[in-house]
């Protein structure tokens, strides 16, 4: 069931557990209407993949993930034949295959018999779909999640322009693909790289931050219910003042939470020097950043 306006999208992802503001819920209407990708940039772990998730949730449709990565090629993202597959079925078929060659006087006129019959081996029966023609031939509409898409190679991005203009694709044994429905693509970049002009002008562009202190609690308040306002109040604030330092990765949404649970299980309603000390693996995942913020944990306490 499409959205029917922004503030439908809004009321939505609420209930299905995703706080968006209204500059994600307007785009992500924008995007159903106008039928152009959303290519959403932003810290790692501030709930870009989420969102897809929950895009598909809200529409009830199948989401299809293309996690990306470097060296990622069309083979791994598109489509490959299934040769283990073919080699079986010639074995099994050989005896045909020699009825089909009985006739010929020479090896060239051997091959050319064979090749007649070569769309018999080259068709669906072995093709091993990968996510985006899974999502291009899919007979219902799905949500398609290129996640991550700044870890690929800039050729493979190339490859994508292509798709994401005309969203179909060419396979040279069994030629042009169309889309039988067109997908809600959610292309996730953390900024490894720059993404190419070509690829934004195709998307409507949307940066999340880490959310702002009042939202933030909301999130907290709706994934951690029992959490009282005090506590929940001061592990927001902390991890706000944690996110001012000057470290490698800061603390996302998701270490909010697992810190506030961690300091909900250990029975701790104060947030002293001490507590941090105990609990900062559920907020640092670098060394340094151990470092930095204990150098730092009396003006934590502090303010």
């Amino acid at each position: 069931m499409l959205f029917k306006s922004v503030a439908d999208v809004q009321t939505r992802m609420e209930q299905a557990g995703y706080i968006p503001s209204q500059e994600i819920s307007t785009i992500v209407f924008l995007a159903q209407e106008t039928q152009k990708p959303v290519l959403i940039e932003g810290p790692a772990g501030v709930g870009k993949t989420e969102l897809a998730k929950c895009i598909a949730a809200c529409l009830e449709r199948q989401m299809i993930r293309l996690q990306c990565y470097e060296g990622l090629d069309e083979s791994k993202a598109l489509y490959e034949w299934a040769y283990a597959k073919q080699l079986l079925y010639t074995q099994m078929l050989k005896e045909k295959i020699n009825d089909v060659i009985s006739d010929t006087a020479s090896l060239a006129q051997a091959v050319d018999e064979i090749a007649r019959h070569e769309d018999a081996f080259f068709s669906d029966r072995f093709l091993q779909t990968r996510p985006l023609l899974s999502a291009i031939t899919s007979p219902d509409p799905v949500v398609l999640l290129i996640d991550e898409v700044d870890k690929s190679d800039p050729e493979f991005e190339a490859f994508l322009l292509e798709l994401l203009s005309d969203f179909q694709v060419t396979i040279p044994e069994l030629g042009t693909i169309a889309a039988k429905s067109r997908p809600f693509v959610v292309l996730t970049s953390n900024n490894y790289r720059d993404m190419s002009d070509a690829l934004k002008r195709r998307c409507i562009h949307l940066y999340i931050d880490y959310p702002a202190i009042e939202t933030e609690k909301e999130i907290v308040r709706l994934k951690i219910p029992g959490i009282e306002e005090r506590l929940l109040d001061k592990v927001v604030q902390t991890v706000a003042r944690i996110r001012q330092l000057d470290l490698k990765k800061k603390p996302c949404i998701s270490e909010t939470l697992d810190w506030a649970r961690s300091l909900m299980i250990l029975q701790q309603d104060e947030i002293t020097e001490d507590v941090i000390f105990r609990t900062l693996n559920t907020l640092c995942k670098h060394k340094t950043d151990y470092g930095v913020v204990r150098a730092n944990i009396g003006q934590l306490i502090k303010a």
